[in-house]
């Protein structure tokens, strides 16, 4: 078995609620209900993603601080609309992929996680896209 199997099927598996909250809108319709609870899974998922990137001890302490800077502006999100929090959130995980492929470490890891993280992280886009749409409908 592949040494980064587990970390890509965890990887999928953890995508399945935002599926599922894209599914449900198109089952139901617009809710703010949906929408809330994706934008919130999608801020666990993004201030883990971000996290994992800080990794003290390895890097320097600038390159360590940047890490972590995509998850300042959650607080504020909070009280932020639907539309500029999912706008946010599209932006922000191509910012941590970005942010991870210019870490010396990248290079070491194995090209089947590169692929997945890319992808995974194209179709979270597509995936916010959709629910920004959802958010502008309700507030129009």
């Amino acid at each position: 078995m592949h040494p980064y199997f587990n970390h890509i099927m965890l990887a999928y598996i953890g995508f399945i609620p935002f599926l599922l909250c894209v599914a449900l809108t198109l089952m139901v319709g617009s809710s703010t209900a949906i929408i809330d609870a994706f934008s919130y899974y999608s801020l666990g998922v993004l201030a883990f993603l971000a996290g994992s990137l800080w990794r003290p001890g390895e890097q320097s302490q600038q390159r360590a601080v940047v890490a972590i800077l995509v998850i300042v502006p959650f607080p504020l999100l909070a009280v932020a609309s639907q539309v500029v929090m999912l706008s946010y959130l599209s932006v922000a995980y191509w910012l941590v992929l970005i942010f991870e492929r210019s870490a010396p470490a990248w290079q070491e890891t194995h090209q089947d996680y590169q692929k997945m993280r890319f992808t995974l992280t194209s179709v979270v886009f597509v995936s916010h896209l959709f629910m920004v749409a959802q958010a502008i409908e309700l507030a129009g």
